[in-house]
């Protein structure tokens, strides 16, 4: 039995509710459950306001919007992320400054970020990878003190905690996905959370197309028109029934992703004190994650890709992570790093993902076996 790297949940009412919006004829974004999804996160979060969007993706593109971000200001974010993160950036003039990360959590080095401010900075865009909240104490005072904006990319860190706070809800906005290899899942999917009641009208504007639409629908005005920038950033009704099948069954789903995370890790723990082989991930105690996502760290990219194909040849699907985003063409060519990123460079090279999805079960025991097997012990 092939081990695959990623399963999407499916929990059995997803169907039901697609039938239910085709049934209704109302297939376009902002019905019934595009305002249901929403009103759950954003009592989930404890957000202003909560908008679906098509990707995290595009949550981030709002989200730049709403910084205001304008050609020669900089954004100081972690090189260790994926593309969309900078991509924001990028698509509005303005330039990604990439700082290091920690060599616990793999988040931004919250020290680093203070020294890679200049003039032109506008923002923070934070990643908590893995699901485990990066150091936002910090981050905001630090954000305060300079008059900046905080951007959460919580993509991978719906109900995630940090401090008994829900990720997301720490910053000025936060953005997660719903792609089909998080733990709540759409197919295609994310959302915005806006933290700052200043910042939602201007959202819903830039949601619709830059129009005032919904003042429109409210009967504030008698027709409605482009007034600000703007994209079609809503998804169909059908990504949102399916959204909300899931988001009802979002307690189930993650208990179980952290079960076979908690798995994991026990069996490498004890793998670990025999070898120095293998590190395994570190959550700081102020943090609870959400069972997003497992690694280890191979003591070298070589041993690295050794793992990775001795495991593949005994069945189980396991992939590397980010390429660093500070030494990729693109980041060449559009951002800059604010020193050297040795913690990035290495930690990109050792890194190993193992399968981890909802209902996994012994599945994990089968990994654990071909992981011994592989490392001989």
């Amino acid at each position: 039995m092939r081990i695959t790297f990623n399963k999407p949940p499916v929990t059995g009412r997803e169907l039901e509710y697609i039938s239910d919006v085709i049934a209704s004829r109302q297939l376009s974004g902002n019905g019934r459950y595009t305002r249901l999804c929403q009103e759950w996160l954003k009592q989930e979060i404890g957000a202003s306001d909560v908008l679906l969007t098509q990707s995290c993706t595009s949550a981030l593109e709002m989200a730049a919007i709403l910084c205001d971000l304008q050609p020669g200001d900089e954004v100081i974010m972690p090189s260790f992320t994926f593309v969309s993160t900078a991509n924001a950036v990028v698509l509005a003039g303005a330039t990604p400054v990439f700082v290091d990360i920690r060599s616990d959590t793999l988040n931004i080095d919250e020290t680093l970020i203070e020294a890679a401010i200049t003039p032109k900075t506008k923002a923070i865009f934070v990643v908590h990878y893995a699901g485990v909240p990066a150091e936002m104490d910090s981050i905001m005072r630090i954000a305060h003190a300079h008059g900046l904006l905080v951007v959460e990319d919580a993509a991978q860190a719906l109900t995630s905690r940090y401090k008994n706070k829900p990720a997301g809800s720490l910053g000025d906005m936060s953005c997660f996905s719903f792609h089909e290899t998080k733990n709540i899942v759409s197919g295609e999917g994310g959302a915005i959370a806006l933290n700052r009641p200043e910042l939602v009208d201007r959202a819903r504007v830039i949601w619709e197309k830059g129009t005032n639409r919904r003042k429109f629908l409210e009967g504030a005005v008698d027709k409605y028109t482009w007034v600000d920038k703007g994209s079609s950033f809503l998804p169909s009704e059908i990504t949102a029934a399916y959204l909300w099948a899931q988001l009802q069954e979002s307690g189930t789903i993650c208990s179980a992703r952290l079960s076979s995370w908690n798995r994991y890790h026990a069996a490498f723990s004890a793998l670990s004190d025999k070898n120095n082989l293998i590190s395994l991930p570190k959550v700081p105690i102020d943090a609870e994650h959400n069972g997003h996502l497992y690694y280890l760290l191979a003591p070298d990219a070589d041993f690295r890709s050794e793992m990775i194909t001795a495991l593949d040849q005994a069945g189980v699907s396991a992939h590397f992570h980010y390429i660093p985003l500070h030494s990729s063409p693109a980041g060449l060519k559009y951002g800059r790093s604010h020193g050297d990123l040795p913690v990035t460079d290495l930690i990109s090279g050792r890194l190993v993902r193992l399968p981890l999805w909802y209902d996994m079960g012994s599945s994990v025991d089968i990994v654990v076996a071909a992981l011994k097997s592989v490392l001989k012990i």
